[in-house]
């Protein structure tokens, strides 16, 4: 008889060989630099075809030429700091070791998951995933509830810009027809609502079989950006003044109009997408992609237009972007344009409602929001999520936002003030990144805060004074969305933490008629464990009633062929619930018994060969504690093969002679499988608030009970398990 050591599945080593970031060179390189354009500057490609309108909109006065170098200056060096020097060479150097980006990814690294996952029995511990992520902050917990919320608030605004951007992105390209044919000017908005519907219906089918053209399109698109600015140049050369920041600040010197920021905001919309489309490409190639080809076709752009309105003025204010086409307005340039300005803005339209659903399931992962349907619509890309609601929530909120902004304009003004608040949101995690994650000097992060804090925060209050004339709309709806998460964060948390700290220790629960030896065996120092086969196994509880107290109630438990998963909606020591409240129904045990827990980590993805931690429960033959590490975008979906496999792997490392069979009969009993589910019904428990405790615990309970709970029996935890070949739940009442 030999004590069964620490697991050799090492999680370290597993996450060794994980998906890390891409390391290409040479034409592969290229061309993953190519394949950049269609992904991640669809909506900043597209920003030209609104932004002086919505500096110097079509009702107003034609600006001066001064004022027109001015605001271009503004644009290029907003370009020039945002975009360019913040995301591709500051921000690019935040992504996780697997190459992922995004604001959560961000706050995950700064409040990892608890990665101690207790144990079964008190004797082994599996791997940790702790001793293979990268270094862990040391960041105080006291910032933990004011990050997450204001994480939360710019998460949210995030979602509210996927109503936006089809919205503004589509309602501007379609208004070229009126340039050319005036007479339909005032079918532009149930054109944009058509092709709005058609966008949204397509969703269910995924990008898959359209995603390799979207390059190509943006390519070509940037390219007409491009050569239509350098011919717009020679109209005015002198526009060339704008590479002169001080341009810029006599502008605002000059007319003391702070809200000329909200429009040259507009034209870097989308450049948070530089960060969180890293993980499907690498640093360098977003680097080469932008500062060589995106930054400066879009500095042409703007600086052709600037060109064309010194000149012509009122003839091209009433739409900047179509009127100075080179060549007539019905000329084959002009719908060529027109043609690749709808595909581009279909494209971007398209990347910020992919964007939305992959943000809503890493909420969903990190229960910060109920588990909602998802439907996944690529074998091969992962990623690549639909979810239903959430689609046609969004398709209700673009068209209506259409009908109600029926002019650019004001779409325009409440399109800007989620992008600044995601901006600002995103400065702050990176500078308590720098401080307290990657440990740089605190000068390095007071520094990089005061600078881009103090740009953000320019860009978010112009944005901000937009609140009344339409900005209210992403705000509401941020801020709904926002205390909706906080209050699904706040009570799932209350329910994770009843899970967790109502366990039962397994040697309590199970023994067997050599307990006492085996005890007295241990405290000699010897861990020998008698086989099973010789020791009957029983179970026993304590039952409270009416002051009275039973205890050591014992059962005998027989052994069935099967294999049943128990899962641990929380990591901690002890047997769940479900396994107890099972055993207590039906007093027998099944040959195989996992016990599952999952980990959300701060990476993106995590490789099969890391997916699992295993440890062997030594005081009963098969029984096992699984941890499953799954990454944020990834979907919940726990393959019970693999699981077997590695614990054969395991029952082989500790007796390579086999001379039992216990791998072929944990092979055979695993061919069915069930999977136990614990349901909790949740009730408030009173809580002592002093003079206001009455109105705590009423608003405590109807949170909890008349809210929470619904919408928790509405979305089951289960929802979205893509693995379980039959269910069984347990109804646990608890008081949180």
């Amino acid at each position: 008889m030999s004590s069964s050591p620490e697991i050799p599945v090492s999680l370290e080593s597993g996450l060794n060989k994980k998906r890390t970031a891409v390391k290409l060179s040479g034409a592969a390189l290229f061309l993953l630099s190519f394949q950049t354009l269609g992904i991640i500057y669809s909506d900043i490609g597209t920003s030209p075809l609104y932004v002086l309108n919505g500096i110097w909109p079509a009702s107003g006065d034609v600006p001066s030429k001064e004022d027109i170098i001015g605001g271009v200056s503004a644009i290029v060096w907003s370009l020039t700091l945002i975009p360019l020097i913040k995301y591709v060479f500051i921000t690019l150097l935040f992504g996780t070791q697997e190459g992922e980006g995004g604001s959560y990814a961000l706050y995950q690294g700064l409040f990892p998951p608890d990665d101690h996952d207790g144990d079964l029995d008190r004797t082994l511990t599996g791997d940790s995933y702790k001793q293979a992520s990268h270094k862990r902050s040391t960041i105080s917990e006291r910032l933990r509830l004011p990050l997450l919320s204001w994480c939360l608030l710019g998460t949210a605004l995030t979602i509210a810009d996927g109503v936006f951007t089809p919205a503004v992105s589509v309602t501007s390209a379609v208004g070229g027809i009126a340039v050319a044919k005036a007479s339909v000017t005032a079918q532009i908005i149930p054109i944009s609502i058509v092709i709005l519907l058609v966008l949204f219906i397509a969703q269910r089918f995924g990008t898959a079989h359209l995603a390799f053209m979207f390059a190509p399109i943006s390519f070509v698109w940037f390219l007409l950006l491009a050569g239509t600015g350098i011919y717009n140049i020679k109209s005015h050369p002198g526009i060339f003044r704008a590479f002169d920041p001080s341009r810029a600040v006599m502008l605002f010197v000059r007319t003391g109009d702070y809200d000329i920021l909200a429009g040259v905001l507009l034209a870097v919309t989308g450049c948070e997408a530089i960060f969180a489309n890293l993980g499907q490409f690498n640093a360098l190639s977003i680097q080469m992609s932008f500062t060589g080809f995106v930054y400066p076709s879009l500095v042409l752009a703007y600086l052709g237009q600037g060109a064309r309105l010194i000149e012509d003025g009122e003839a091209v204010l009433s739409n900047i972007f179509y009127t100075t086409i080179p060549g007539p307005a019905n000329g084959p340039l002009f719908w060529i344009v027109f043609v690749f300005a709808i595909l581009a803005t279909v494209i971007a339209s398209q990347a910020m409602i992919t964007a939305t659903f992959s943000l809503v399931q890493q909420l969903v992962n990190m229960k910060a929001l109920p588990p909602l349907e998802m439907t996944y619509t690529s074998e091969t890309i992962q990623g690549q999520v639909y979810i239903p609601v959430v689609n046609w929530t969004i398709m209700i909120g673009t068209i209506v936002v259409v009908a109600a902004f029926s002019n650019l304009a004001a779409l325009s003004n409440a399109y800007g003030f989620a992008v600044a608040t995601v901006m600002f949101s995103t400065t702050i995690l990176l500078a308590v990144q720098m401080r307290w994650v990657k440990h740089w000097p605190a000068a390095v992060a007071l520094g990089y805060f005061i600078l881009y804090g103090f740009v953000d925060g320019l860009f978010w209050g112009a944005s901000l004074k937009k609140v009344p004339l339409g900005a209210w709309v992403p705000l509401m709806i941020g801020v709904i969305l926002m205390l909706f998460m906080s209050l699904w964060t706040w009570a799932k948390g209350l329910e994770d933490k009843f899970d967790g700290e109502n366990r039962t220790n397994l040697r309590h629960f199970i023994h067997s008629n050599s307990d006492e030896q085996e005890d007295e065996e241990e405290e000699e120092g010897d861990e020998e464990v008698a086989e099973e086969k010789v020791k009957p196994l029983q179970y026993h509880y304590t039952v409270e009633g009416y002051g009275d107290k039973i205890e050591d109630e014992k059962h005998p438990l027989v052994r069935f062929p099967t294999c049943a998963v128990f899962h641990k909606f929380t990591r901690g020591q002890g047997a769940p619930h479900t396994f107890t409240g099972f055993i207590r129904q039906w007093p027998a045990l099944p040959r195989v018994v996992i016990f599952l827990s999952v980990s959300v980590v701060p990476i993106a993805r995590v490789s099969k060969e890391a997916r699992y931690a295993i440890t062997k429960v030594r005081t009963v033959q098969g029984f096992y504690g699984v941890t499953a590490y799954l990454g944020f975008r990834e979907a919940f979906d726990i393959r019970v093969g693999d699981i077997i496999e590695q614990i054969c792997e395991l029952e082989l490392g500790l007796d390579p002679t086999q001379i039992n069979g216990a791998v072929e009969e944990i092979r055979a009993v695993s061919r069915s499988t069930t999977h136990i589910a614990p349901h909790y019904h949740v009730v408030s428990k009173h809580v002592d608030a002093g003079k206001f405790s009455f109105a705590v615990n009423w608003i405590r309970k109807y949170l909890i009970e008349d809210i929470y709970r619904r919408l928790a029996t509405m979305f089951p935890e289960t929802g979205n398990w893509r693995f379980a070949e039959e269910i069984i739940r347990v109804g646990i009442n608890a008081k949180i």
